[in-house]
């Protein structure tokens, strides 16, 4: 299978879902929209994975490349290719199928339990969040999972494309790389965790990889 993944920044990468994708020997490609922004024809992707990063998906006078890849989404659903998207991944396929994108009323940063409504995790799970933009449920997706302070944390459209809010790929240097370039956000807050705490939580880690993997599983076969 052929994987391609959308980073939009150096320090979100797809952590341990390159580690799932290297154990099955799938072939993983990268479009670094901050670098090289020209991916390449949908057709040659068997599987998209959008992963997170600190814009907004409203925020395309700044990030102009923003509307390609908003299009390119858009292409690899209509074609019924499986999509994956991460915090802002999840985001940017909320956008693309018409849902409204806009800041929360609080940012959500640290280790919080979260309520499924289907069978991808154990509820209640606790995960690593990142995120102050939330997003109305795209119509005709499956509401999968919330918290408190933001009822939309994961959907599932289609049966093949599935947005999450939270990082169930964080791996220890990952949540290093989020702390080092985004731990000016730390301001304390009833849903903001130290960094401190937030390293503290690094046991959870395991568990959140066994289902991204699970849940990998599943996408895998759809192909």
């Amino acid at each position: 299978m052929r994987i391609h993944y959308f980073q939009h920044v150096p320090f979100e990468g797809p952590a341990c879902i390159a580690d799932w994708a290297k154990a099955q020997g799938h072939e993983q490609s990268f479009t670094r929209w901050y670098e090289h922004p020209h991916p390449p024809a949908p057709s040659q992707t068997d599987m998209l994975v959008i992963m997170g990063g600190p814009m907004g998906v409203y925020e395309e006078d700044k990030y102009p490349w923003l509307a390609a890849e908003k299009a390119y989404i858009r292409s690899c659903i209509d074609a019924g290719k499986p999509v994956l998207g991460i915090c802002l991944g999840a985001q940017l396929i909320a956008s693309v199928l018409g849902a409204r994108v806009y800041p929360n009323d609080q940012k959500e940063i640290g280790w919080f339990p979260v309520q499924f409504h289907a069978d991808i995790a154990p509820s209640p799970t606790t995960v690593l969040h990142w995120h102050g933009d939330t997003f109305d449920l795209p119509e005709n997706a499956q509401h999968l999972a919330e918290t408190p302070v933001c009822r939309n944390q994961a959907y599932i459209y289609r049966e093949k494309v599935i947005g999450m809010q939270f990082h169930f790929e964080i791996t220890m240097d990952a949540l290093e790389g989020m702390i080092r370039h985004c731990g000016h956000e730390l301001i304390p807050a009833a849903c903001v965790q130290s960094a401190a705490d937030i390293r503290a939580g690094a046991h959870h880690i395991a568990h959140t990889n066994e289902l991204m993997f699970r849940l990998l599983d599943r996408l895998e076969k759809l192909v």
